[in-house]
């Protein structure tokens, strides 16, 4: 299983923000999408970071309320782990699990072609064995 399969099935939309967005603007888009972060890139630029929900309240935790009006590049992780469509599903589990991280930009190309989350990686590997479990049970009631 690799990362192409799980965004064939959850769509390659990416939600993006600027570098000079508002972080509470962010966090608006973060909860209208109901997503857990953005890439950070310049129009339809190169990724320069990541604002992920965890960057938003270390923020708060640090800054208080001020925090809301700092600019994403203030908060931002700019250190972007990224996968590739065709790494596997255990090895983006091993990268994330490792980096504690939730969220990689898919890229092809030097283009973004997607994000995935752990959660997106947890339902398609659910899904695998829950496949994989009919199979057997299947093999062994005809067997």
């Amino acid at each position: 299983m690799y990362v192409d399969s799980i965004l064939k099935h959850k769509g390659q939309d990416v939600i993006s923000a600027g570098p000079s967005d508002e972080i509470i603007a962010v966090a608006k888009l973060l909860n209208r999408h109901r997503i857990g972060a953005v890439v950070v890139r310049e129009a339809d630029g190169p990724v320069v970071g990541v604002l992920s929900e965890r960057d938003i309240v270390r923020g708060l935790a640090e800054k208080g309320q001020a925090c809301l009006t700092l600019r994403v590049a203030d908060l931002m992780t700019s250190e972007v782990v990224c996968c590739r469509p065709n790494d596997s599903i255990d090895d983006i589990m091993a990268l994330m699990t490792e980096r504690r991280i939730r969220h990689l930009p898919v890229m092809r190309d030097g283009a973004v072609i997607g994000v995935i989350s752990i959660g997106d990686v947890v339902k398609r590997r659910i899904a695998e064995i829950e496949s994989e479990a009919t199979s057997l049970r299947e093999y062994i009631a005809t067997g």
